[in-house]
This record gives C-alpha cells, structure tokens and sequence, in this order.
C-alpha cells in the first residue's frame, strides 16, 4: 500500500487499523460504509413467530463458541425462547453437539446454508438478531437485520458501534469482576448471576439478550420505524455518490515520478524495500517496452459516459414495465428510483 493515492474504508476503527498497519497519511483514507437495498429487506410483522432469535454464519470468526455457550443459558432462563440459526460452516458441528447436550432439538434450528434471496424471509420470522462476532470492519448482516425490523444484541468488537444507533443494538462487554455490563440507551440492565458454565463474557451475552427479551415483550420497537431508519442512513446511491467524489478528488492530484515512487517503497524494510524497488523498476521497463510497441495514440479512447441518456433508458424501461404491469392487473403503486 506504500504505492497507492488513496484508500477507502468502511468504518473509522478500519481506518485506524489500516493507518496505523501500513503507516499512511489519515488525509489519505476516507471512510464510507457499506449499504443495503432497503427495499429487499421489507419487515413484515405478520410472519413473525414468538420468542425467535436469529443468528447466522457458523464460522470462528463469528464467534460460534460464544453461541454454544449462550444459548443454553438463555432457552434456561427463558421457556418460551427459541432459536433460529441460518447459515452453514465448519463450526455447525459445536452448535449439534450442544443440541444434543442439553436436549435443544426442538427450540434451536438449524436452517443451513441460505441463499442472499432469502435471507430476508428468514429474518423477518425473528425479534432478535444475535452477533457474536469476535472481530468485524462493518457487520453488514446487522444492517440487513436492522432494516428488517429486527433489535440487534451484539458483541462490541472493531466497527460495529459505527453501524447502528444505540437505541437500535445493544451491545455485550465483559466485566474484569465476573459481572454483567449493559450498554444502551434502553437502559442499564443488570443480570442476576447465571450458572458456572457461563464464563464472563457469556454472562454479559446473556444480560444482553434477557434485556432484549424483556423489550421486546414490554416495549417492542416498531420494526416499520427501524427500516425507514436504515433506509435513511444506507443508500447505495449515497456510497456511490462519496467515492466518486474521492475518485474525482485523486484524479486531480500530482502523479509521482519513478523516483518518488521507487522512495516508498525503499521505505517498507531493508530487504522488502529493495526486493519492492527491483519489482517496480522491472514494471516500468516491461511498461516502456509496451508504450513502444503500441504507442498511447493509437489506441482509441473511450467516450465519456453520458449519465443523462442512461437515466432516460432506464426511466423508459420502468414506466413500460409498469405500464405491463397494470395492463396484467398485477401492478402494485410504488414509488421508482435511480
């Protein structure tokens, strides 16, 4: 990354890690999330079932162990709590020997891999998203969750206190003292102590999600106003917007000449900075040789794309389908955006 003009991440903790990692200029980095077509991701209340959980993704990384830990603790605490679990990995295993442990066939399902066309259809039949990342830049997964309708609990790790408002997750931090830390402006919400085979951060996991559990059955959040919410925050247009505003920025900027570029990456090491500087040299002879086989001027340029034409089209294109639509009788009033 020594050679770059500019980078772009997707939270701020990504920013400083990728800062701090590969010595950059922060003027260098800008920040822009990640999105979500909100209009694939519809809440529809009437297709939810009592007391589910969703939880997704049986990888290490997602914190799988966390979840084994976890949900016998809750389905203990809570009868009439169950959990939905999509997804597939090699950690699938754990999540069936616990089953089979402490008898969870019937409240802890395992739905396997899930195509992205129907992951809506899964979290909508659910109150509660569970994350038990253990590492995550952004966690679109809780956004998708989010727009659904659903109060995420998850655990407080790299970027996700960017994603959502607090009032819209509540987050799990583990204790030095062995006791349960809430954070979230529902409230502070201390736990009663839970049974030895919760280790700390189980403990506070499940603080987390017995306080969720009691929102929901008291105070549930209204999943219409969470999706036009995330709407709102998450646009694709808006990501596309920033970064061609970052492209258009670097494209102003100076080029560097071989000898600066052949300064920074002497600058990765002594031996890696040598073996980087005899590569670059050998990229610029290899690139001289091809300017000289096939001069820039004759090759042709493409012409500059005409935004106003694309959008014409594409406008065309929807007015006909719709105007299909209701000749078929099937066309439901909504509202057409680029």
């Amino acid at each position: 990354m020594s050679d770059i003009d500019h980078v772009i991440c997707v939270s701020h903790t990504s920013k400083e890690n990728t800062v701090l990692r590969a010595s950059l200029d922060p003027l260098q980095v800008s920040v822009i999330p990640n999105a979500v077509v909100a209009a694939d991701f519809r809440p529809n209340p009437s297709a939810r079932e009592a007391g589910k959980i969703i939880a997704s993704r049986l990888v290490y990384r997602k914190g799988v162990d966390l979840m084994v830990a976890v949900i016998p603790c809750i389905c203990a605490q809570f009868k009439d709590v169950n959990f939905l679990i999509a997804g597939d990995g090699p950690k699938r295993t754990d999540l069936e020997q616990m089953q089979d442990k402490h008898g969870l066939q019937d409240r802890v399902k395992l739905l396997g891999a899930v195509d992205h066309a129907r992951v809506r259809d899964v979290l909508v039949r659910g109150h509660i998203f569970l994350n038990t990342s253990l590492t995550e830049a952004f966690c679109i997964a809780i956004v998708e969750a989010a727009c659904c309708g659903l109060l995420v609990v998850s655990t407080r790790v790299g970027g996700v206190p960017e994603v959502l408002p607090e009032d819209m997750v509540l987050f799990a931090e583990p204790d030095e003292k062995g006791g349960c830390h809430l954070e979230s402006t529902l409230g502070r919400y201390e736990q009663p102590s839970q049974p030895d085979r919760c280790n700390v951060l189980d403990q506070d996991l499940v603080s987390s999600l017995s306080r969720a559990i009691e929102t929901i059955r008291t105070d549930a959040p209204n999943p219409l106003r969470f999706h036009q919410r995330v709407k709102d925050m998450y646009s694709w247009s808006d990501v596309a917007e920033r970064t061609e505003m970052v492209y258009d920025t670097i494209m102003t900027d100076p080029h560097l000449s071989l000898v600066e570029r052949l300064q920074r990456y002497h600058e990765c090491g002594v031996y890696a900075g040598i073996l980087a500087c005899m590569i670059v040299a050998l990229d610029y002879l290899i690139w001289l040789f091809l300017e000289w086989l096939l001069p820039r001027e004759d090759i042709d340029v493409s012409p500059a794309f005409n935004h106003d034409v694309f959008l014409e089209i594409c406008q065309k294109k929807i007015t006909t389908r719709n105007d299909n639509e209701i000749k078929q009788g099937t066309h439901e009033p909504k509202g057409a955006s680029i």
